[in-house]
């Protein structure tokens, strides 16, 4: 039950970014949630986050995200867990490593934190290249968004 919540809460993250609705990315937050962005940058309050993913979206062209969860982890009964892979469609050399940390308050999971790490594996391009590979057989099993690009 709880897992399939925190999931989901993953999900509608990553459609509010690809259909490039501020206010859909940010719903998941807690009022005081917090995210670290793919630069470094944190913002932290949903009001905050929502402003700031408004003027991502009004200022850059971004990509679509496919995501893969790799796990959920329960930190008791009322916190949770996520680690997540995924990469920008096209660019395969924008992947991520996405960690996620939800807490249930007023009868629903909220995000406490969302981390977005460039996935950069210095000197290491058979990592990149894997988890590339791992992204594109996601994206031809869920059918959604476009191709990654060749390398």
């Amino acid at each position: 039950m709880s897992e399939r919540e925190i999931r989901e809460t993953y999900r509608r993250i990553l459609d509010g970014w690809n259909r490039r609705d501020a206010a859909a990315f940010a719903a998941p937050f807690a009022d005081d949630g917090e995210v670290i962005g793919f630069d470094g940058s944190q913002t932290a309050g949903r009001a905050r986050i929502t402003a700031e993913m408004q003027r991502i979206f009004s200022d850059h062209a971004t990509g679509s995200y496919v995501g893969k969860i790799r796990s959920v982890r329960m930190l008791g009964a009322q916190a949770a867990l996520l680690q997540a892979v995924a990469g920008v469609v096209p660019a395969p050399k924008l992947n991520a490593v996405q960690t996620l940390v939800a807490q249930q308050r007023e009868g629903r999971w909220q995000v406490i934190l969302y981390q977005n790490t460039p996935a950069q594996f210095h000197g290491r391009p058979d990592l990149t290249e894997g988890l590339t590979d791992e992204l594109r057989r996601e994206l031809t099993a869920t059918g959604t968004g476009a191709p990654l690009a060749a390398e």
